[in-house]
């Protein structure tokens, strides 16, 4: 694995792990303030962190249980910029009933002071 692509999904683990133990702030800290995309979960785009946020809270107020995961990344990169394609997965938990919800997502991250920011995401379940 290349050292841009294991640098890019050591924050994509970090993000699916704060998911998975329901931390939200945790994994807003590593996207940029001027996040746009769009979510699995509604047709409009999104923009700014606190629609993000909402995303991400309405999967996990969606059953007892969530976890998300992601397989088989790969990354372009051009000057300052990489996109990162993967698939994913989120798991719903509620007492006996199990439901996968399964799709493919891209984050486009721009290299700052600070690191790697994601700036657009983009999910959609698969078909």
């Amino acid at each position: 694995m290349g050292d841009l692509l294991q640098e890019l999904v050591g924050i994509e683990k970090a993000c699916a792990e704060a998911f998975n133990r329901r931390d939200v702030t945790a994994i807003l800290a590593h996207f940029d303030e001027q996040i746009t995309g769009f979510s699995s979960t509604r047709h409009q785009r999104f923009h700014g962190l606190d629609e993000l946020r909402q995303t991400f809270e309405y999967y996990l107020s969606e059953a007892e249980q969530v976890s998300y995961e992601f397989s088989e990344p790969e990354v372009v990169s051009l000057d300052g910029i990489a996109i990162l394609s993967f698939y994913w997965k989120v798991t719903l938990k509620s007492g006996e009933k199990v439901t996968e919800i399964t799709g493919r997502g891209s984050h486009v991250f721009r290299k700052t002071d600070d690191g790697w920011k994601i700036v657009h995401e983009h999910f959609s379940r698969a078909h």
